[in-house]
């Protein structure tokens, strides 16, 4: 015989999940796109190594210049975030020196190598 995926009885105000608090039972939403975005990958090039993070359009609230095109990023545009992970003076000064780049001339500028 199946099992039934209702609840047996419904948690009331006074009772508490097993184990834990009243707050327990609460889970916080998790805002996916939000969690996506956040992870920086890092990429390799002929110039070095570089850890890249997309920001999506949502996340974008600044206005910042594109070092590859010299034009402005508007805000409410996705675009990636670059620094670099093999700075001769080490992760915090290549932390430092992270530059805002349109997602198009941030791939366009690898060509230059060919």
């Amino acid at each position: 015989m199946p099992r039934s995926n209702r609840p047996r009885r419904p948690l009331s105000a006074t009772r508490t999940p097993r184990g834990g608090s009243k707050n327990a039972g609460e889970v916080p939403e998790l805002d996916l796109e939000r969690a996506r975005a956040g992870i920086a990958r890092r990429e390799s090039a002929p110039d070095g190594d570089w850890m890249v993070r997309s920001i999506t359009a949502r996340n974008a609230e600044k206005q910042y210049i594109c070092p590859g095109c010299s034009t402005p990023i508007l805000p409410r545009i996705a675009h990636l975030v670059v620094w670099s992970d093999s700075h001769l003076f080490g992760e915090a000064a290549g932390l430092a020196e992270r530059r805002h780049w349109h997602s198009n001339c941030w791939t366009g500028r690898t060509y230059r190598y060919r």
